[in-house]
């Protein structure tokens, strides 16, 4: 019994190093090591006019706290500073989000969370989060993102 479950607790370790992994996000709006922006990409048309139909209530901050927790500080940080423990050693590193979500439209946050960045020209390891979770549920992420700032 002792020898199948060392086996199976390697094999869940390995996935759990897969799956963190995949959290890294490129910095959607680069910052150089002088604090100044050096990029910013608009999305794909499909994505112009985009805003975000929720308000900032108490529920919906909790639900996006919740959602943030569970899917996105491993590699963005608690505080979305981009300093995840899962995000240190992604190249690029995880964008920090408190640093740069004023200066990014809905449309922009919502391309990126629901695509990810496993595309040109971010080339990061952020996963697009669309096939995981609800339209509703990237609003809950993007109103507790822009609450980070």
């Amino acid at each position: 019994m002792v020898k199948l479950k060392f086996p199976l607790v390697m094999i869940l370790c390995g996935l759990g190093l897969i799956l963190l992994s995949a959290c890294g996000g490129a910095n959607s709006t680069p910052i150089s090591e002088s604090g100044q922006t050096t990029q910013h990409l608009e999305p794909p048309p499909e994505y112009d006019g985009l805003t975000n139909p929720l308000t900032s209530s108490e529920d919906t901050l909790a639900k996006g706290a919740r959602l943030f927790q569970a899917n996105c500080a491993s590699c963005h940080g608690d505080t979305g500073q981009g300093d995840g423990p899962a995000g240190v050693s992604l190249e690029p590193r995880p964008a920090n989000l408190a640093g740069n979500e004023a200066s990014l439209s809905d449309a922009y946050l919502f391309w990126r969370i629901s695509k990810g960045g496993m595309f040109e020209p971010f080339s990061s390891m952020m996963p697009g989060w669309d096939s995981i979770l609800r339209e509703e549920q990237i609003w809950q992420v993007i109103t507790y993102i822009r609450e980070l700032g």
